[in-house]
């Protein structure tokens, strides 16, 4: 019996061709996409939740670091080639010229945060294998809705070979910055309480 190839050939993206694809308006204004491992995704929407928990860390990453790092905010990073995600959170280092260049480029990254809402899987699995096969040592996956943290970390080309799910009452520190203590709840949306 003659087996059956079910896995069909894709044509990947360049960033370069991803720039240009933009450039001449293809994409919607509304459009959230990314480009992963030369394939163009889209991104989940934002819920409240989501919103919530990226002001309330990029505030809390601009007052601790101060001038020690840059915070981008769902700004490009790119991995190599064939990958230039957003990912919610940056920590990248200060760059002279604020990144009018480039985008972060791995060496230049420090820690990459993503929060999930209903994207758990995509963000733990798939950008996760992206981030590890590009050397991103230090990656956590905020989940808002098990109110907790996947932190991720020594990575290789087969994906992260450590991962720690810290709840929110427990504290992290990001790789780089070791007397930065972070408890988890404070990076989670405020439950209220009625």
């Amino acid at each position: 019996m003659q087996k059956i190839e079910t896995t069909l050939p894709l044509r990947l993206w360049t960033v370069e061709e991803y720039h240009r694809i933009a450039e001449v308006g293809i994409f919607g204004a509304d459009e959230r996409v990314e480009l992963l491992d030369g394939k163009i995704i889209w991104m989940s929407a934002k819920g409240t939740a989501h919103t919530s928990s990226v002001g309330r860390t990029n505030k809390l990453l601009q007052n601790r670091l101060g001038n020690r790092a840059w915070v981008a905010i769902q700004d490009p990073v790119k991995l190599n080639e064939r990958s230039e995600p957003e990912p919610d959170i940056a920590v990248v280092k200060v760059d002279p010229l604020d990144y009018a260049d480039h985008h972060p480029i791995p060496p230049e990254i420090y820690l990459i945060i993503e929060v999930a809402d209903s994207s758990l899987k995509l963000d733990c699995e798939t950008k996760g294998k992206a981030y590890s096969k590009a050397g991103i040592s230090d990656y956590w996956v905020l989940d808002v809705v098990s109110r907790q943290v996947h932190i991720f970390r020594e990575p290789s080309e087969d994906g992260y070979q450590s991962e720690k799910i810290l709840a929110e009452d427990e504290t992290i520190s990001p790789l780089e910055f070791p007397d930065l203590r972070i408890q988890v709840l404070e990076m989670l949306p405020l439950v209220s309480r009625s």
